[in-house]
């Protein structure tokens, strides 16, 4: 037992010494400051003494400061340097005169080929920091040569090449000539667009592309391209890429000989047949290369290459959640990503919940632009328990989308409601047809806990018994929410929502469109949708306007865990505007959860006969 522990202390100081042997040397230096002493420290920040003698690890010290310091210009400094008593020398104190520092003789950038009325690159090289007469340094210089080649590549020249790229340094005359000449040749035009492996008709699949034949080679195209791909959801892979090789293979490779024939040639030996045939007369590469230039098109194209294959026919997902405004939910959905060459797609969805349950289901046909210009035929059943409302909806829509470049969707539509309802003391059963319109936008930065992000909505929908609906009315309705962040640990929410029924007959419309608030997404401190204006019995009846708004501010604690305070306000009314709002404050817990975030709230209702305290719990993100 004693054997074993002192085995084990061996070990453990075996290790430590081993660690700190494997340790770096500290430097100390004199005479030297800024960037150029930082990188002399670098440089000796991995040097591991115990691999060197004393007067060898000296040598290796002079080595590596001196390359430190040439790429900041000094290429002829004096240093002095005294090692650590300790064994091995864990410190080392360096006095150094750097002398004159190296400066800009002589500076030529040039461009050759069709780059040069291309201004990317014109803009790399404006914006070289250094000119004739600076001191030299390095690291501009490298950052130059690789942004070209970069860019070449980005912008579709596969033929560049740097006819000149030297930097000419002269120690003993403290100068330096720096001379880099690319040839860009010819830029790529996109090719055709070849796919494979597709069950979507594949000129659909070429009328996503961001591109046309024949337009300048970019890139960021490309992957553009992969992305609108990736978000048609129809496969499961996909490979987007240009057809570099068959363009790259211009010229043939010199030839070898074995090392047999190497010998033998050597010394003056008889080849065999099919060695003495390679020794004839070829063509050699540069040749070839050069009347490949000249019979090329002046214009070449480079075709893009498109591999998929299909997503899974049929999708399933199965989610449980809980929040206070409606306890324990449930949601299964099926999902046919694909039905058709076409990219028609279907979805159905069933939500459980206590006071609600629906099925709805979304066909949905694309048109030229699969991502952005659809048709929707959307339908449903909904029945609804909640507080004084008890309702059974049925409805079928029909909806044309857009959405244009700033990101904004627009949707026109034309919508069936068959509610049957009890609100209060009221019963009925009504039909309303009604067309609308909507828009709206969501953008956010990190979706699962948007750092920043907006979202906004308003639509209008109107229906009339002039073409048989039950209800006349026009409903308008509006809201946005705000995030933003204050530095690193500051967090702030702001929402607004508004709403407005012009109606000649309000007992007419059904409850899914009259305004109640209150809850976890509203006015916190009240339970779900139990504000709105009361009948004489004191039975919800719902509002004619609706006013709601929030501002909450989050502070991060530590990792992933944020404390929160907030004040919301708001009320659905019959009046233009309301005499008195409600309004509850309070404050919260928010961890960002690998599933998404998870809200505890904790809100006082002020206007509240009982003075009481509520608790809201809820998860997933703001959007």
């Amino acid at each position: 037992m004693g054997r074993r522990v002192i085995g084990r202390c061996a070990t453990a100081v075996l290790a430590f010494g081993m660690g700190q042997a494997a340790m770096g040397i500290e430097a100390r230096i004199d005479g030297l400051s800024d960037e150029a002493a930082d990188n002399v420290r670098h440089y000796l920040s991995d040097l591991e003494a115990e691999r060197y003698g004393r007067a060898r690890l000296e040598g290796e010290i002079r080595r590596r400061t001196r390359e430190a310091m040439r790429v900041y210009g000094y290429y002829d400094p004096v240093i002095e340097q005294r090692l650590g008593d300790e064994d091995p020398p864990r410190q080392v104190s360096l006095t150094i005169d750097p002398g004159r520092q190296v400066r800009i003789e002589e500076l030529a950038l040039e461009l050759v080929g069709d780059a040069q009325s291309d201004p990317p690159f014109r803009d790399v090289l404006d914006a070289f920091p250094l000119s004739e007469g600076d001191p030299l340094a390095h690291a501009p210089w490298d950052r130059m040569r690789s942004r070209l080649a970069g860019l070449a590549l980005e912008r579709g020249y596969f033929d560049w090449r740097f006819v000149d790229r030297r930097m000419e340094v002269r120690p003993f005359a403290h100068s330096a000539r720096l001379y880099l000449t690319l040839d860009s040749g010819p830029r790529y035009r996109f090719g055709n667009v070849a796919i494979r492996g597709s069950h979507i008709d594949p000129v659909r699949l070429r009328r996503m592309a961001p591109f046309v034949q024949g337009e300048p080679y970019r890139a960021g195209d490309v992957a553009v391209y992969s992305q609108r791909l990736g978000q048609a959801g129809w496969f499961d892979s996909i490979s987007v890429r240009p057809r570099l090789d068959d363009e790259r293979k211009l010229a043939l490779p010199p030839a070898t000989l074995g090392w047999g024939n190497a010998v033998a040639t050597e010394g003056g030996a008889v080849l065999g047949s099919d060695a003495a045939a390679s020794l004839e007369p070829r063509i050699a590469s540069s040749a070839l290369e050069t009347v490949a230039n000249l019979t090329a098109s002046e214009q070449p194209e480079m075709p893009i290459d498109v591999v998929v294959s299909p997503a899974d026919r049929h999708q399933f997902e199965v989610g449980v959640g809980y929040a206070t405004d409606v306890g324990p939910r449930l949601r299964f959905a099926w999902e046919q990503p694909w039905i058709n060459r076409l990219g028609h797609s279907l979805e159905h969805d069933l939500y459980l919940s206590a006071p609600e349950q629906r099925f709805s289901g979304t066909y949905t046909m694309p048109l030229e632009n699969p991502l952005r210009d659809q048709y929707r035929l959307q339908y449903g059943l909904r029945h609804r328990d909640n507080e004084d409302t008890r309702t059974l909806e049925s409805t079928v829509e029909f909806a044309r989308r857009w959405e244009f470049e700033n990101r904004w969707v627009q949707t026109l539509f034309l919508r069936a409601t068959f509610e049957d309802f009890t609100q209060g003391n009221e019963a009925d059963s009504v039909l309303v047809y009604y067309p609308g319109i909507s828009w709206s936008r969501i953008r956010s930065r990190n979706p699962r806990f948007p750092t920043w992000g907006d979202r906004q909505r308003f639509g209008i929908e109107y229906s009339d018994s002039l073409w048989g609906s039950d209800a006349d009315f026009l409903r308008l309705t509006g809201d946005t929410e705000w995030i933003r962040m204050l530095g690193d640990d500051n967090r702030f929410v702001g929402r607004v929502g508004l709403g407005a029924i012009v109606t000649d007959d309000f007992s007419q419309l059904p409850p899914s469109l009259r305004f109640f608030t209150g809850g976890d997404r509203s006015v916190r401190g009240y339970a779900y949708e139990s504000l709105a204006p009361r009948n004489e019995e004191g039975e919800l009846r719902g509002g004619e306007q609706l006013l709601t708004a929030s501002l909450e501010y989050q502070r991060r604690v530590t990792g992933d865990w944020w404390a929160a305070a907030f004040v919301d306000t708001g009320d659905a009314f019959d009046d233009w505007w309301p005499q008195t709002l409600n309004t509850g404050a309070g404050v919260g817990v928010r961890w960002v959860s690998p599933v998404g975030p998870i809200r505890v709230d904790i809100a006082h209702p002020f206007d509240d006969e009982d003075d009481s305290w509520r608790l809201h719990f809820a998860i997933g993100p703001e959007f």
